[in-house]
């Protein structure tokens, strides 16, 4: 498992596991509890890369990021680590 530590978003750490480049499991500690929770379910199966190309670049409110496009760089930092 990697945790990735989110920056900008209400989330506080966001802990990924990946099957080679496919997300196998995501969870959110802090935030929107079931928008990310839904989140999480819904890209559970798809590749890193369909993540992005979906979620990366995503906003909250006057942020620049939002927790789903922190998600992305997160999963992209743990495909490094593999």
């Amino acid at each position: 498992m990697y945790t990735y530590t989110p920056r900008g978003v209400c989330s506080h750490e966001i802990h990924i596991e990946l099957d080679g480049d496919r997300v196998s499991h995501v969870d959110f500690v802090g935030g929107c509890n079931g928008n990310l929770k839904a989140v999480s379910k819904l890209i559970e199966g798809m590749s890193v890369e369909e993540v992005a190309a979906v979620l990366e670049g995503n906003t909250c409110g006057r942020r620049s990021t939002s927790c789903a496009d922190q998600l992305v760089r997160g999963l992209r930092k743990a495909q490094a680590a593999e």
